[in-house]
């Protein structure tokens, strides 16, 4: 059975689940986030299999979110976060935003954030580009854009 092409789609949500819609994507660009950044690390922190690891480092590097860099005279490689990668990041931290709220539970959230500019422990708040206040999804409304489908 063949998997629906979202990145033909015209709608930013689905060409992103395109890149990174599979659910190891975003563990992968997680733990290379935080420093794991070799395959071995990653297998031995995800479970995940080597073939499965493969594939989806492969798709991450396609896509121009990872790259690779050699790190041995044998073909090993590091991964790197590149800006494209950077940016998903952030959008995984606003998921971190709602699943510290809704289901962390009693022992509160696996992990926190310390603001480099502040030094204070925070959460992501998504803020309009244009007056810097906050943005939720009853504050907007949904307009077509120079992409949108004719």
């Amino acid at each position: 059975m063949q998997r629906t092409r979202f990145g033909d789609m015209t709608c930013s949500i689905a060409r992103t689940l395109d890149v990174i819609g599979e659910p190891w994507s975003p563990l992968i660009l997680r733990d290379v986030w935080v420093g794991m950044t070799r395959f071995e690390q990653l297998q031995a922190d995800l479970g995940i299999s080597r073939k499965v690891l493969t594939e989806r480092l492969a798709h991450l590097v396609e896509h121009g979110v990872l790259e690779r860099r050699p790190y041995d005279a044998r073909p090993r490689f590091d991964y790197h976060l590149t800006e494209k990668g950077t940016e998903l990041v952030e959008m995984l931290m606003v998921m971190v935003r709602w699943g510290d709220r809704w289901l962390a539970g009693e022992a509160g959230p696996p992990v926190l954030y310390r603001h480099h500019a502040c030094g204070q422990v925070a959460v992501v708040d998504p803020r309009c580009s244009h007056c810097g206040r906050p943005m939720h999804a009853d504050d907007v409304d949904v307009l077509p854009g120079p992409g949108a489908a004719v």
